[in-house]
């Protein structure tokens, strides 16, 4: 049966040959740095089941094995950041065509340039109505059992696979050259491209090291929540604030409606909790606007479309989180008391 673990597999050995090639870059300045982040990035994605197996064998205990594989994976972490830190990963070369023969093929297939972006999200829809409206081609496929996550991984892997071969038909490219500009968007975004897996970690541990028991602390302690206007105001802030820490809404949702939300707005003040998560949730988005630590929105749009200011996309869009915090904050006052 077809298993999730086959896809991060998949996605580890690009990332190793991206690694390769980075290693074999002499046009590059810090070719063996860069070729290191990627080739340590892609080991995490081959590590399993079978690891945690091998490990076990090789230390005569399974929890130990375990144990000193997470501190490897964590080790391996450390060192990545380090790399990164240090401006280890650098942009080489990538045996591009010049701007004019760019320019010529853009002219020459005017909208079919969209046709392999258009793939990917429809090869996906179909992909995962099909298994979910098939009588037994989802167990056929990968076993009892709800597959939810990974049919939509394989869909969209599916997607980007037929995406990849229209563009090779299109561009009339060698497939080699496909792998080169990967690693030409991997190197443009660099550690940003890592961030949302760091911070998803981080808020698991922020969750087991309670903070939100923290934050509900030092509210309860230092604000005047008894204000109903003001604990509204705390906890859609705090919403953006944290979001902005963490840069990931549904990180920081759990832990500030914890320590804000549901002892306060919702037991304290009998607030509506079904319009305190819809209008906390957006009050996050608006924090997901300002923030560099929201690295799919903000920082990947600028490196893809290589602008100079790697902050411009943040730059713009200040005005708007900030405005809609406000109406939010207001919203929030009127709507969770009725």
């Amino acid at each position: 049966m077809f298993q999730q673990n086959y896809l991060y597999w998949f996605a580890g050995i690009i990332l190793l040959a991206v690694a390769f090639l980075s290693l074999r870059d002499k046009n590059n300045p810090r070719r063996f740095s860069t070729g290191l982040f990627w080739g340590l990035y892609g080991l995490t994605f081959l590590l399993g089941d079978w690891a945690y197996h091998l490990a076990a064998q090789w230390v005569g205990d399974a929890d130990a094995g375990k144990r000193y594989l997470n501190i490897s994976v964590g080790a391996i972490v450390v060192i990545m950041a380090l790399i990164a830190g240090f401006g280890g990963v650098r942009l080489g070369s990538y045996h591009q065509r010049s701007e004019t023969q760019r320019k010529e093929s853009a002219t020459r297939l005017g909208n079919k340039l969209f046709w392999p972006a258009l793939a990917i999200p429809i090869v996906t829809v179909v992909g995962v109505l099909s298994f979910s409206y098939i009588p037994g081609l989802q167990q056929a496929l990968f076993g009892p059992g709800n597959h939810a996550t990974l049919i939509t991984l394989f869909s969209m892997t599916l997607g980007c696979l037929i995406g990849w071969g229209i563009a090779l038909k299109l561009t009339h490219e060698k497939a080699g050259q496909s792998l080169q500009e990967a690693r030409r968007l991997l190197d443009s975004i660099g550690w940003a491209f890592i961030l949302p897996q760091l911070l998803a970690t981080l808020g698991l541990l922020f969750t087991q090291a309670g903070v939100g028991s923290a934050i509900a602390h030092l509210t309860e302690t230092w604000l005047a929540v008894d204000n109903r206007f003001i604990a509204v105001a705390t906890y859609a802030i705090g919403m953006a604030v944290l979001t902005m820490v963490m840069g990931n809404a549904f990180a920081a949702f759990p832990i500030v409606t914890a320590g804000i939300g549901i002892p306060i707005l919702v037991l304290q003040h009998g607030g509506n909790p079904a319009v305190m998560a819809a209008i906390g949730m957006f009050s996050g988005y608006c924090g997901t606007l300002m923030t560099p630590m929201a690295a799919n929105f903000n920082i990947v749009p600028a490196a893809l479309l290589e602008l100079p200011d790697r902050n411009a996309v943040i730059r713009a869009q200040i005005p708007t989180g900030v405005t809609l915090l406000g109406v939010n904050v207001f919203l929030l006052y009127w709507l969770m008391f009725l």
